[in-house]
């Protein structure tokens, strides 16, 4: 019993340990599209140095490539290409030595001259969003159009547009356009849902259906109660069984209770012979 109580403690801590030892990856500057010959950093910001992470990424034409093997440079946790090509676009991520891996993000190189500068990781639900639209000698202040999924969402004089407390609706491709300078690659945009906090009262809408593991933990905690609680039970019913029927025992049955004759009892008794014996004569 004390190995598998030692063993469950072990899980546990390396359950933690590894829910604990996270990374997520940064890119400095912080958006999703670049132009060609524009230089960008991706670090992993690790809670644990130890785990060793690195920058990976999936490409058209190779997948899982390591920083530095054949493409950017390292510096401890951090990756920088200091040169752009429409060829490094592609999916990166943090992965460490054991394999763990960090959410990933999307990097699009255009060699156009128009880029949309949007958020490089899910925003959260709630919040405000501002997309600009950029060129690469102009000034970041035309006039520009906006996207979402190849509609047109509206024209802003200044080249910025904000959405206001995005929802889940506001997911897709955004882009947008300048005129007599082009259009900006797409970019996703994700809506992460916030999470919920427990209030005082309980809404039916939070219940949920146990999950098979802890199902099997109830009904082992119900058998465990039933096995303590059982024997203890069967055997204060025998005690008390036992007990009442010594009591019972003990007492002696009403037809031999016999009470010795009082004095007074005698002497009427001997008056009554004296009375009998008067009336014969």
């Amino acid at each position: 019993m004390e190995g598998t109580s030692v063993h469950r403690l072990l899980a546990l801590i390396s359950l933690l340990s590894c829910s604990t030892n996270q990374a997520a990856l940064t890119v400095s500057p912080s958006r999703s599209q670049f132009f060609e010959g524009d230089s960008v950093s991706l670090s992993c910001e690790e809670d644990n140095s130890s785990a060793g992470w690195t920058v990976r990424r999936n490409m058209t034409r190779e997948t899982r490539r390591q920083c530095g093997d054949g493409w950017g440079k390292t510096a401890g946790s951090t990756c920088t290409i200091t040169y752009l090509h429409p060829f490094d676009n592609g999916v990166y991520w943090c992965e460490s030595r054991e394999g763990a891996a960090s959410s990933s993000i999307q990097l699009t190189v255009t060699g156009g001259s128009v880029i949309l500068q949007s958020p490089v990781l899910p925003v959260m639900e709630g919040d405000d969003v501002t997309l600009s639209c950029h060129t690469k000698t102009a000034p970041s202040n035309l006039p520009a159009a906006f996207y979402k999924d190849g509609s047109l969402i509206r024209t802003e004089p200044a080249g910025h547009m904000t959405l206001h407390h995005v929802t889940s609706s506001d997911e897709g491709l955004y882009g947008c356009s300048i005129s007599a300078h082009g259009e900006s690659p797409s970019s996703r945009i994700s809506v992460s849902v916030k999470p919920t906090t427990t209030g005082p009262s309980r809404s039916p809408s939070f219940v949920t259906s146990p999950s098979p593991a802890s199902a099997s933990y109830l009904v082992f905690m119900l058998v465990c109660h039933l096995v303590v609680f059982c024997p203890f039970f069967i055997s204060t019913l025998l005690m008390v069984s036992l007990y009442r029927q010594r009591d019972t025992g003990s007492d002696l049955p009403v037809a031999m209770v016999m009470t010795p004759p009082t004095k007074a009892d005698q002497g009427l008794d001997e008056d009554h012979d004296d009375v009998t014996t008067e009336h014969h004569f």
